[in-house]
């Protein structure tokens, strides 16, 4: 895709978020959520599929399905005041969606990248969320540590790019990683611990800023090393 035709997605993208994030709730018109959610990451699954022809199909494949099944999450979630079964169904959309990611960067890890202090550091941080979150789990525990763990395995698959693909999708990948996993855990601290204020603002823009560089950073990278 020629760099004006980029620009013009980031726009569009743009304008797509700030319709979810801020113009529908200053307008008061919840409706909008139906439609500008759902379009955060169908826009990008439109913009991955355009810009990745260069991949192999399998990394495509497993890309668009990992997009995907984080549509369906948005889809869900979007219904959770009508039952929480809708959120358990989101969580694992997501869970899903992570394992597909999981799966795309594996295709080029470094296998002589040890990850083991970067996984002591994502474990202290995952002891330290569920300490506030454990007196609000209830039923959900279970599900809940479930989801942390495939997150941090998501986030650790990215780590392990490394030297197997460029720099500037190695950064971009691991970055939106790791923002991914912050606003899953401003999404868990809001809903098991404390609301606060701009959740909903903060857990969107994290989340859609995480999938944007995710799928930049994998439309960046060649093919070697890929398995």
């Amino acid at each position: 895709m020629q760099p004006t035709k980029s620009y013009t997605f980031y726009i569009i993208f743009t304008i797509i978020l700030c319709f979810e994030t801020l113009i529908a709730d200053w307008l008061d018109l919840n409706w909008i959520h139906y439609i500008s959610k759902p379009l955060v990451v169908i826009s990008l699954i439109v913009f991955f599929l355009i810009n990745s022809k260069h991949l192999r199909n399998n990394v495509r494949m497993l890309t668009v399905l990992a997009l995907g099944f984080s549509v369906l999450g948005d889809v869900l979630l979007l219904f959770v005041s009508v039952s929480e079964y809708f959120f358990i169904s989101g969580l694992i959309a997501f869970l899903i969606a992570h394992i597909f990611y999981c799966l795309v960067f594996l295709k080029h890890r470094d296998k002589n990248k040890k990850p083991y202090g970067f996984i002591a550091l994502l474990l202290v941080y995952a002891f330290g969320l569920f300490w506030f979150l454990k007196s609000g789990l209830n039923a959900l525990l279970i599900p809940v540590i479930l989801y942390m763990l495939i997150i941090l395995a998501m986030a650790t698959s990215a780590f392990l790019r490394d030297k197997k693909v460029g720099a500037n999708s190695y950064n971009l990948v691991f970055l939106g990683a790791l923002i991914f996993m912050v606003s899953d855990s401003l999404l868990a601290f809001n809903k098991f611990y404390l609301p606060f204020y701009l959740a909903d603002f903060s857990i969107m823009f994290t989340y859609a800023l995480a999938q944007l560089l995710i799928v930049k950073g994998l439309i960046t990278q060649s093919n070697k090393g890929s398995l």
